[in-house]
Parts: structure tokens; C-alpha cells; sequence
């Protein structure tokens, strides 16, 4: 996922898609330590695609308390 599809998405959206990206996350770590994962770089795949969420989540939120004060 690009940071320019992150930011397409709402805020309530992009809630979503780091709580979806959190599960999936746990279940590869689940596979990979009973040895039943395929593709061990979609573990760094959706670790970076966390950080994309909550670093664009981070900048919403500085952006509104600026816009505030």
C-alpha cells in the first residue's frame, strides 16, 4: 500500500485498515513459528504498511492541533 492510497482514505478508514493490518500481522507470526509460512517478507510488508498508517494518522492529527492554535 502507497502512502498516497493512505491518504485517500478517512480517518475512520484508515482506523480500520491498521486494526485489519494488526491481525494479519499476528497471524504471520503465528505461522512463521509453527514453520507454515510461505512468503516471509509479507511480514515486513505489513510491518511497513502499519508504520505508513499510523505515521499519515500522526501527521492528521498534528496538522488539526495546528490548524487549532
Amino acid at each position: 500500500m502507497r502512502a498516497s492510497e493512505v491518504r485517500e482514505l478517512t480517518d475512520e478508514e484508515m482506523q480500520g485498515k491498521a486494526q485489519e493490518l494488526s491481525e494479519e500481522l499476528f497471524r504471520l507470526r503465528l505461522r512463521r513459528g509453527t514453520g507454515q509460512i510461505e512468503d516471509a517478507t509479507r511480514i515486513r510488508k505489513i510491518r511497513r504498511d502499519i508504520a505508513r498508517v499510523k505515521t499519515i494518522q500522526l501527521e492528521r492529527i498534528r496538522t488539526a492541533s495546528k490548524e487549532r492554535s
